[in-house]
């Protein structure tokens, strides 16, 4: 079964930055592809950008410029890297990946932006 765990989150005030880290158990972002979610209190959870398997990716419009996603195949690790910060980006992100049998979750990691 595959595990996603994601780390990285935390307080930070508004403008700064922070890098979020996906570790799988197995290889399989090159396999499939992986998305970073948010869920803000209250709100339904988003999907904030994603990387196929060839590495093409997509960003919501509300992250373009200050969000980037990337890869490390050979550590089985997705980033999320998040500049200038808004409080509305506050939320739990959640890393998936679109697997042969389904999506896997991580359990999330929580940013809180301050203004």
């Amino acid at each position: 079964q595959v595990q996603l765990v994601e780390s990285g989150g935390g307080l930070v005030q508004a403008g700064g930055s922070l890098r979020l880290s996906c570790a799988a158990s197995v290889s399989i972002f090159t396999l499939y592809t992986t998305g970073w979610f948010r869920q803000a209190p209250g709100k339904q959870r988003e999907l904030v950008t994603s990387i196929t398997s060839g590495g093409l990716t997509n960003y919501a419009d509300s992250v373009k410029g200050r969000f980037t996603i990337s890869r490390d195949n050979g550590r089985n690790m997705v980033f999320l890297q998040m500049n200038s910060l808004k409080p509305e980006d506050t939320a739990v992100y959640y890393c998936a990946v679109d697997g042969p049998t389904g999506r896997y979750w991580g359990q999330g990691t929580r940013v809180t932006v301050s203004s």
